[in-house]
């Protein structure tokens, strides 16, 4: 989105298909099984027709997987074929590399792949002492006490600081511990090679590293077959979010965008869909940023940097407006020119990976997610503070607001959130 006008203008396959079922990142594999039709859903024909699809989608599901889950994992990740997934998924969900007790599924949950503040509190009501709310989990990073996780679930993350990036106020530090939200792994990083929300892990091995040394405090250093196994195990079936996720990793069919039945979704597919800026502004406007294959990329009619398709990454004014109220830090980044780039921000985002404020396509900016299985992986934004997809439609009404003559109306932002919906 634009995020540079807003700056200025507001400063063996069965047995392992059997045991991968129950596997992380997924509580259900990419189609749920079809639960038993009561007679009140069957008196229903639009009920019944989404009973009807569900079925034709476990089938289609079966079949694409009846050659096994390495041969499909092989189509886009060949390197995997001939690791053990079953290994993996031990590795995924048991393995603390005898740290804290943290395992990966500690923080990337079954169902949604990250962690929401009511998963939270559920889990702090049924054990006080998880290993979610230890380290970088607690409020103070050493084990004292678990609001923030309640209330917002966010974990502190150190970042190191380039050489010529400083904290004004704290000149000689070296890194920062920044507050933010747990990226999920549903479709990603099967189908996403850009990693965490600021894309400074340059592989899934090197995050896979830096997470059992950051977030587990691993004493024992992984080995790189485990490594290996771990990331081919986030290929296997229950890190998709539907079957058209599943489809276009394991045999490339393209994703297109669903037309929609209800007349809210309709009107909510034009948000969506690669269209010029014309009339009222409002045809394509999400697909300035959502856009290619995955929804998470611009497009080539975005007013802003890029100006062109493939930018990953922008400031939507999450950063500016701070709704989570996280402290705000003076920021002081020396140019190559000579010159200096001064402003306050609780996270300057990408500019803290690639040293430079005056890209607006690094200063507070973020990676843009895929809105594929969006209504799963719930909050949103790099600091939480959309709960939900209303809220995420409700801060664009005021980004849009700031920046631009757009208005969206409330009815507006109930098309966008019926349609986002639709994207499974």
């Amino acid at each position: 989105m634009p995020s540079i006008n807003f700056i200025r203008s507001v400063g063996s396959a069965a047995a392992t298909l059997a045991l991968l079922g129950c596997g992380g990142g997924g509580d259900t594999p990419a189609v749920a099984p079809t639960p038993a039709v009561s007679a009140s859903v069957a008196s229903s024909a639009e009920d019944h027709e989404v009973q009807a699809h569900r079925v034709r989608e476990q089938q289609e599901q079966e079949a694409l997987l009846s050659t096994g889950v390495h041969a499909r994992i092989a189509f886009r990740k060949p390197e995997f074929a001939l690791l053990d997934l079953l290994k993996g998924r031990r590795l995924f969900e048991r393995e603390t590399f005898d740290g804290n007790g943290r395992t990966c599924l500690t923080c990337h949950s079954r169902d949604s792949g990250t962690v929401s503040p009511h998963d939270a509190q559920r889990r702090f009501a049924a054990d006080p002492n998880d290993p979610l709310f230890r380290a970088d989990g607690s409020d103070d990073g050493q084990g004292n006490g678990a609001t923030r996780m309640l209330e917002e679930a966010t974990v502190l993350v150190r970042i190191a600081l380039p050489d010529h990036v400083s904290i004004v106020g704290d000149p000689g530090a070296r890194s920062v511990v920044l507050r933010r939200g747990i990226p999920s792994t549903l479709n990603t990083p099967a189908l996403d090679d850009k990693l965490m929300l600021d894309g400074r892990q340059p592989d899934l091995l090197a995050q896979a590293r830096g997470a059992t040394a950051d977030h587990a405090q691993a004493q024992r250093e992984p080995r790189t077959d485990e490594l290996l196994q771990i990331a081919a195990f986030q290929h296997t079936p229950q890190f998709f979010s539907s079957l058209t996720m599943l489809k276009f990793a394991y045999i490339g069919t393209k994703p297109q965008l669903p037309s929609g039945r209800s007349e809210s979704e309709k009107r909510g597919r034009r948000f969506f869909i690669d269209a010029a800026p014309s009339g009222d502004l409002k045809t394509g406007l999400c697909a300035g940023c959502h856009s290619g294959d995955m929804l998470n990329e611009t497009n080539e009619f975005i007013p802003a940097p890029p100006f062109a398709r493939g930018g990953r990454f922008q400031s939507v004014g999450v950063s500016e407006f701070n709704e989570t109220g996280n402290p705000v830090l003076q920021w002081r980044f020396k140019n190559p020119d000579g010159t200096v780039t001064e402003f306050a921000s609780p996270d300057p985002g990408r500019a803290l990976i690639t040293g430079d404020a005056r890209d607006a396509q690094a200063k507070n900016a973020f990676k843009i997610p895929s809105l594929w299985g969006a209504a799963r992986t719930a909050p949103y934004f790099h600091d939480n503070s959309a709960r939900t997809l209303d809220d995420v439609a409700r801060h664009y009404a005021r980004f849009f607001g700031a920046i631009s003559p757009i208005q969206l109306t409330e009815q507006d932002q109930q098309d966008m959130v019926a349609y986002m919906k639709l994207l499974k």
